[in-house]
């Protein structure tokens, strides 16, 4: 049923598209006013855009960025030679530039990618071996790097291997792209382009985490340790949340292009599946330090799932099942009532993560509004025209979505800078170094935190956007 459920609502099979033409078939007179209000040089009003891209504003938990300590990339006696010493000024001005991005507000996707590349492109003469065969550098050991978590405060995690480094600050940038997607999607007025940008900002950040936890983490000649950010369960539950939010920038495009109700209900249900799936990854952790980023994954799950039940009924009420329709509305309410609850512990519970008031975004308001609407029409018809019973149990929602969903894209690092050659790698000689090597960071040294932005919120959404 779903199925056709779809066809039906998208000319294209099915696709659900942030361009202009992949809606609804060629001809019919909501396509033409679609293509007319959405295409460049339309003329529908500003007022009327604004007010059609002011229903996407989103509201996303976010964990703090990882803290390090600073790295000099000084090897007095060992690096010799103008080659060396320019790879060593090299690596550690485009660090010290890659960091300062992660805090700066004017940064874009492009500036980031093009910061991370030329970093993680050096860096890699410190991992692989020039020759592109199985053999690692000989500098993958050389140097200390150490890492802060998002979860457990400020005691850092250290190693002396160079892979450690390129897995902790790929795990910030893609942090930073979860960021990034959140200030865009809590404006007030988001544009169309905005839109699709936080929807691949998301769904680049999930490629991020996915390429770190299959191709490099297990490279590490040190374990991650229990609850710290490179441990699988961390590492799974950043991947499905960064895919759970993408999928609800998809709801809510399919929202405003006026969807078949079928295909909204079936997408909100995976997306709630998604966040169900996300807390469950995160139950063993210590509460300590999980519990709030936990009560926002139980909050987004009560919400889509209201979401599900919501437009379910409105499918019942389309094929004349009043009845079953007002049941699914009550479930809704219901679930958007848990929702509420958690938005209150949400607010109250310590941890990682901006101290906000979901349940005052306007993403939570307008959900309210829509259940009661719904239901209230149902019942509505239900008493003049209908007659039908209403049903003890609420309906089972059985239901696919075979469009909309979201998955990562696909993540590699850039190969090895050109600056690395083999004459610049005899320039270091390891048989130099001290012997009483006091330049190893203890252990129990703090890293300082990063100071990110504080971004006030937009008007009238209620909450600050971390």
């Amino acid at each position: 049923m779903v199925s056709a459920v779809h066809k039906n609502a998208c000319g294209d099979g099915g696709h659900i598209s942030f361009g202009a033409c992949a809606r609804l078939p060629p001809g019919t007179a909501r396509r033409r006013e679609e293509e007319a209000g959405w295409q460049a040089g339309s003329g529908r009003s500003e007022l009327d855009l604004r007010k059609h891209l002011e229903k996407m504003t989103h509201w996303f938990h976010r964990n703090p960025l990882k803290a390090t300590a600073p790295v000099s990339f000084n090897y007095y006696g060992v690096a010799s030679g103008p080659p060396a010493s320019k790879i060593c000024n090299d690596i550690r001005s485009s660090r010290a530039r890659l960091l300062e991005l992660f805090t700066d507000l004017s940064c874009n996707p492009e500036m980031m990618k093009s910061a991370a590349d030329s970093y993680f492109s050096l860096l890699q003469g410190f991992i692989n071996s020039l020759d592109e065969s199985t053999q690692e550098s000989k500098l993958r050991y050389i140097q200390n790097f150490k890492w802060t978590d998002t979860l457990q405060g400020q005691v850092p995690s250290a190693q002396q291997d160079a892979v450690f480094e390129l897995i902790s600050m790929g795990f910030n940038v893609a942090l930073w792209y979860t960021k990034y997607a959140s200030r865009l999607a809590g404006k007030e007025n988001i544009t169309e382009d905005e839109a699709k940008e936080v929807h691949r900002s998301l769904k680049v950040a999930a490629g991020i985490f996915k390429h770190l936890k299959e191709s490099h983490i297990p490279k590490l000649i040190t374990p991650a340790e229990k609850g710290r950010d490179l441990e699988t369960r961390l590492i799974d539950t950043y991947i499905i949340q960064c895919q759970a939010e993408a999928q609800e920038v998809t709801i809510a495009r399919a929202i405003e292009l006026k969807h078949a109700p079928g295909l909204i209900a079936a997408l909100a249900y995976e997306t709630a599946n998604f966040y169900q799936k996300a807390d469950h990854t995160l139950s063993s952790l210590e509460p300590a330090y999980s519990a709030k980023w936990r009560k926002y994954l139980h909050l987004k799950m009560c919400f889509y799932t209201a979401y599900a039940y919501c437009y379910h009924g409105q499918t019942l009420l389309a094929s004349d099942k009043c009845g079953e329709a007002i049941r699914s509305l009550q479930e809704a309410e219901k679930f958007y009532a848990k929702a509420e609850a958690l938005c209150k512990d949400y607010g109250e519970t310590k941890g990682p993560g901006p101290t906000v008031k979901p349940s005052g975004h306007l993403f939570f308001r307008k959900l309210g509004n829509l259940v009661k609407n719904t239901l209230e029409k149902c019942q509505r018809e239900n008493g003049f025209i209908y007659f039908q019973k209403i049903p003890a149990e609420a309906p089972q929602l059985e239901l696919k979505a075979n469009y909309g969903l979201v998955e990562p894209v696909p993540f590699e690092f850039p190969p090895t800078s050109a600056h690395w050659t083999p004459e610049t790698l005899a320039a270091f000689d390891l048989t130099k170094r001290p012997k009483d090597d006091n330049t190893k960071p203890k252990p129990e040294e703090e890293v300082k935190p990063v100071k990110e932005p504080d971004i006030k919120p937009q008007k009238d959404t209620g909450c600050y956007i971390s």
